[in-house]
């Protein structure tokens, strides 16, 4: 593959995607795209961002929409014969109040954490290029909610010999039994945020062993981050660090310069690996009724 060198962050128009983006438009060698499921806006976030002598490009793109996620692909593959960089940042959290059902958010928050980032990954795993490198916007939510599933959930979520194909099976489950009232009683702690946050940082170890396994010689790295708890509208806005300070660790994996071989598959917080054994302590999530 060729062409110039290019990046894509998706749900960036706010808040930790657009800090995201602001800090590849000064640091990446190559064209930034910012995306949005809404260009008009998408198209007044560029304009601000011209203002500031920055040059990001605007892609219309909703990551829960196949049709959608098509369109990006042929659009890279077409401009830049693939892409270089892949930052997954869109997401969404329950929203406090909502009157949905558990279940109902379950369905909602894993389409859109676990399933549409796993489609993106799948479909732009195969273009990116040599050095290559996808990052995992995920939390340390996932890393605490983790240790509150059952010892047999927790086993097979950090077991080395997991698939894809079970994990995706492990989070229809979730959101079955989530629907049904009974996801306690399976196993699962009271967090869709949570779960939905484990299923995109055991996807990333996955798809890392995947990589070692069959494409080795391309030196493309994939890891998942928690950027920290970014003040935002998704955090009501009461975190402790700025979108900028939060852009600081998905920024840094995904320059990471050619060759490096590590971290890859790997959960990183504040630059640092975080390994999957032991239990996290002195937190507790719980977002049911």
């Amino acid at each position: 593959m060729s062409g110039p060198q290019v990046v894509l962050v998706t749900g960036s128009t706010r808040g930790l995607g657009l800090a995201i983006v602001q800090a590849l438009c000064q640091g990446f060698k190559g064209d930034v795209y910012l995306s949005a499921r809404d260009v008009p806006r998408g198209a007044m976030v560029v304009e601000d961002l011209q203002r500031e002598g920055l040059k990001p490009r605007l892609l219309q793109l909703d990551i829960t929409d196949p049709v959608s996620i098509q369109a990006a692909r042929q659009h890279f593959m077409k401009e830049y014969g693939g892409l270089d960089v892949l930052i997954n940042n869109a997401g969404i959290a329950p929203k406090r109040g909502d009157p949905a059902s558990f279940g109902s958010q379950a369905e909602r928050i894993l389409q859109t954490n676990f399933f549409a980032t796993r489609d993106m990954c799948n479909e732009f795993l195969p273009l990116l290029k040599k050095d290559g490198r996808i990052v995992n916007v995920a939390s340390i939510v996932g890393y605490i909610t983790l240790y509150m599933c059952s010892p047999d959930l927790q086993a097979r979520l950090c077991s080395d010999d997991i698939t894809e194909e079970e994990l995706v099976a492990l989070m229809k489950r979730f959101v079955a039994e989530a629907k049904a009232g009974d996801h306690i009683n399976k196993g699962w702690p009271n967090s869709v945020y949570g779960v939905s946050k484990i299923g995109l940082m055991a996807l990333t170890r996955i798809q890392a062993r995947r990589l070692r396994r069959e494409m080795p010689q391309r030196g493309i790295l994939i890891n998942s981050c928690c950027p920290g708890w970014v003040k935002s509208d998704m955090t009501y806005p009461n975190g402790t660090k700025t979108p900028a300070e939060g852009a600081d660790t998905p920024v840094y994996l995904a320059l990471l310069p050619p060759a490096t071989l590590e971290p890859q598959g790997e959960f990183v917080v504040d630059r640092q690996v975080q390994v999957w054994a032991g239990s996290p302590t002195g937190a507790t999530i719980d977002e049911g009724p």
